[in-house]
């Protein structure tokens, strides 16, 4: 009988820098849900690559003296290297460079131009010399100017070719409110309310300022932008229109694609409207996760913790990191990442929970039965309990896995450690093998225990591929007993098991002194890696402590927060500022969600003199600071201050 074939993807990155532990999220959930996926007897095809065009890349090539596929390879390289040491089982890596992905955009290109949705045009916007870049008057920085360097920008025009969106618009609404296509349900509505409802604009896909990408078969001036280039990798992938590979009849439509929500409208939007130009059958599922944060800001190397994976799993395991990535991360929300959670979750879930309860097991099988339990059995009080925990967990585990709710399906199967490890207390082992006449039931109790930890790790092994088979060989495991279709049994141990004392899965860390040890890291990384040194603004005019205060600053909670409709740059939000509320509007929706700051506290400037800004009153002006790759970053105040408190 042939297995059901599931298609799973990531999307592919962006190689401008080396992989950090934001990077890792994504890969290592779509990992574990191809590993479950096969583990059910599924035929599974998991992608991901590399997305390597475009103007970024051509000019960091340049910059270090190199071609831009010397550049992109070394990089490459490094992802390659991060998902082995992350036990990542990848079916197939695709590059954008790859030919035959070359080929198969070339036709798309061509056919989508056949068929009148690509037309030549002219792309009209403000343009950046000394940064040679376009950009769209809601893309440039609350000065007017250049996102990237903060110049001053000129009108400027260049010839482009457009796909069109409109005619997809009522299609793609209906797929996003009336299926379950994409998840969690608020990124859908987020979509239709900011991008279809106030009309779908056609989307340039070609360019000529820069030559490092896929050429337009015919117009050779033009490079076929990112769009058209990246998103079809999910079916060039399978050798759709290319003689590389023969796997799209059996693994199209894709399963799942998997994205972070910075990237959630070129798949929910974009790429379904490609494949309903190609008469191409749509993706069944795109489930939409947050950022790794550092501080309530999207992780990045530059905020001083050590987020290389590499120096992480060095020191706690890969496992350890995989586990706390994806139980920390909620589907549709953000993850606050530091050394300190992290280290106190691999305490409380891997060496407390179970570790203690394979190591306690194990060492009482050893030390009352000489490692081998005898057949004779006796059932007793909270034997019943423990095992309805143990068999309805398979099922449970399955239903998250298939909303991928990862940390769901996490915490359910360690709500069962943590029962098997309550049952321990319960049943006292130490008090029954103070009494021969007890034999009967100790020997029940470890084997409840065993069987316990055979089903838990079982489920977890998808998550947790490298650690898990060393608990079944410490708890006498044998091929089958482990096997999936054993997961909702009570019994598949043979009744004499034997044991086999083992290594400490998880050695207990001390907190503070690892914090010490990592902060010592962090500073020597710092020492070794200087940031390279960037120009600063330079200081306003100096004023005098009376001028200072006229502002007046203000702690404030944000309670709601939503899109401008009229702007792409403005966000509305409602303040609890201590003297009954205001609204301020602000021009930070590029880099942040309104639902990334509701619950937050606040900078805001009070007494501003009201404005309008598209229609919509704004009173005040949120604090935030300019950062150097161009983005701006909100400036958050310690939440124990009150409302209305004033800063000075």
């Amino acid at each position: 009988m042939s297995k059901k074939p599931y298609y799973i993807t990531t999307p592919i990155y962006y190689p401008s820098g080396n992989p950090h532990i934001g990077h890792c999220y994504t890969t290592v959930a779509c990992d574990s849900i191809a590993r479950y996926r096969r583990m059910q007897g599924y035929d599974v095809m998991f992608l991901t690559g590399t997305d390597e065009h475009g103007l970024k890349i051509e000019q960091k090539a340049a910059e270090a003296g190199i071609t831009p596929k010397e550049y992109v390879d070394d990089i490459v390289l490094n992802f390659k290297k991060l998902w082995s040491f992350m036990n990542i089982s990848y079916d197939r890596y695709i590059r954008t460079t790859d030919n035959y992905h070359i080929e198969t955009v070339q036709k798309i290109f061509k056919a989508l131009y056949d068929k009148g949705y690509i037309y030549k045009g002219e792309y009209t916007g403000k343009y950046c010399t000394p940064c040679e870049s376009f950009w769209t008057e809601s893309q440039l920085d609350e000065n007017g100017c250049c996102p990237e360097c903060h110049r001053e920008v000129t009108e400027a025009k260049e010839e482009a070719y457009f796909l069109k969106m409109s005619p997809f618009a009522e299609r793609i609404e209906k797929l996003l409110t009336e299926t379950d296509y994409l998840q969690p349900k608020t990124r859908a509505t987020e979509l239709v309310n900011n991008f279809i409802k106030p009309g779908l604009e056609d989307l340039c896909v070609s360019r000529t300022t820069f030559k490092w990408g896929i050429p337009v078969t015919f117009d050779d001036k033009h490079v076929v932008y990112v769009w058209i280039d990246a998103l079809s990798n999910y079916i060039t992938a399978l050798g759709f229109w290319n003689g590389e590979y023969n796997d799209y009849d059996k693994f199209w439509p894709a399963d799942v694609h998997m994205v972070a929500k910075d990237i959630m409208r070129f798949h929910a939007i974009i790429w379904p409207a490609m494949l309903m130009a190609l008469d191409l059958p749509l993706p069944k599922h795109l489930a939409v996760h947050g950022w790794i944060t550092f501080n309530g800001q999207k992780m990045s190397k530059s905020l001083g913790n050590v987020v290389d994976p590499f120096i992480l799993g060095e020191r706690y395991g890969a496992d350890s990191i995989r586990y706390h990535i994806l139980r920390e991360m909620a589907l549709g929300a953000d993850s606050s990442f530091s050394n300190e959670i992290m280290i106190n979750r691999i305490n409380s879930d891997l060496a407390n929970g179970l570790g203690n309860l394979v190591s306690r097991t194990v060492a009482m099988v050893g030390k009352y039965f000489d490692g081998t339990l005898i057949k004779d059995r006796q059932e007793g009080e909270f034997d019943s309990e423990l095992k309805e925990a143990v068999i309805s967990l398979k099922a449970k585990v399955d239903d998250f896995i298939d909303k991928t709710q990862l940390n769901n399906a996490l915490a359910e199967i360690f709500k069962v450690v943590s029962r098997a490890n309550k049952y321990i207390d319960e049943t006292a082992p130490w008090l029954l093998a103070k009494d021969e006449a007890n034999k009967a039931r100790l020997a029940t109790v470890l084997y409840n225990l065993l069987e316990a930890i055979r089903v838990t790790t079982s489920l977890l092994s998808a998550f947790m591929p490298t650690t898990m088979p060393k608990v079944w060989e410490q708890i006498g495991c044998t091929g089958d007993d482990t096997v999936y279709e054993n997961a909702d049994k009570f019994g598949a141990l043979p009744a004499d098991v034997t044991v086999k004392k083992g290594e400490i899965l998880f050695p207990r860390i001390d907190v503070d002194k690892e914090i010490e040890e990592l902060n010592a890291i962090i500073g020597n990384l710092a020492e070794e890696e200087q940031e390279p040194e960037i120009e600063v603004t330079p200081l306003a005019d100096e004023i005098t402590i009376d001028d200072f205060a006229k502002v007046d600053l203000r702690v404030a909670l944000v309670k709601s927060c939503e899109k401008v409709k009229k702007s792409k740059k403005l966000l509305c939000l409602q303040l609890d500022d201590g003297m009954g509320g205001r609204q301020v509007v602000s021009g930070i929706a590029q880099w942040y969600a309104p639902e990334d700051l509701i619950g937050k506290k606040v900078l805001v400037v009070a007494n501003l003199k009201p404005v309008k800004l598209c229609g919509v009153e704004s009173n005040g002006m949120i604090c935030a600071a300019d950062m150097p790759d161009g983005s701006c970053k909100v400036i958050f105040p310690d939440m124990d201050l009150p409302c209305g408190a004033k800063a000075r």
